[in-house]
């Protein structure tokens, strides 16, 4: 992790715990990848409760409670997925927040998305939304950048 990304973390972290509310996380795209850099920083476990890998479209359904008719008629990378993972996470882990990640990483299209797109849901005290994007780069790099936005994205409504 370099500095930059530490420090990402740690403001993610830091605002949470002065707001006495916690997070947990349903990955596919970044199958648990998130959750690895949230509890990179010290003190992690004072806000980070859990989080769910389901990289098996079923288990986006069985684990995270997204509905299985939503995967069916459009496939798992959607805007509606990453808002149901986020749900899901936050509810399953009883977090104040729940934030949810799905995808296509590449090199292949899937479920019709190409390459690069990335949905990161949020799900919290009042709030829930979903922030869609296009990632350049191959796998590793649509991944590693989809982690970056995800905390960008959480920082910035988290205040």
């Amino acid at each position: 992790m370099t500095a930059a990304e530490h420090d990402l973390v740690a403001g993610v972290l830091a605002r949470l715990r002065s707001r006495g509310e916690t997070v947990a996380t349903a990955e596919s795209l970044t199958a648990g990848l998130l959750s690895a850099a949230l509890t990179e920083v010290a003190g992690a476990s004072a806000v980070v409760r859990g989080g769910l890998v389901v990289y098996a479209t079923e288990l986006k359904a069985e684990l995270a409670g997204v509905d299985p008719a939503l995967l069916a008629t459009g496939g798992a990378v959607q805007p509606k997925v990453a808002e149901q993972l986020a749900a899901g996470a936050r509810d399953r882990c009883r977090a104040s927040w729940g934030v949810g990640l799905t995808g296509a990483a590449g090199p292949d299209p899937q479920d019709g998305a190409a390459p690069g797109t990335v949905h990161i849901g949020f799900a919290g005290p009042s709030v829930a939304t979903v922030f869609s994007t296009r990632l350049d780069g191959d796998r590793s790099a649509v991944r590693a950048a989809a982690i970056r936005v995800a905390l960008e994205q959480f920082g910035a409504l988290l205040g």
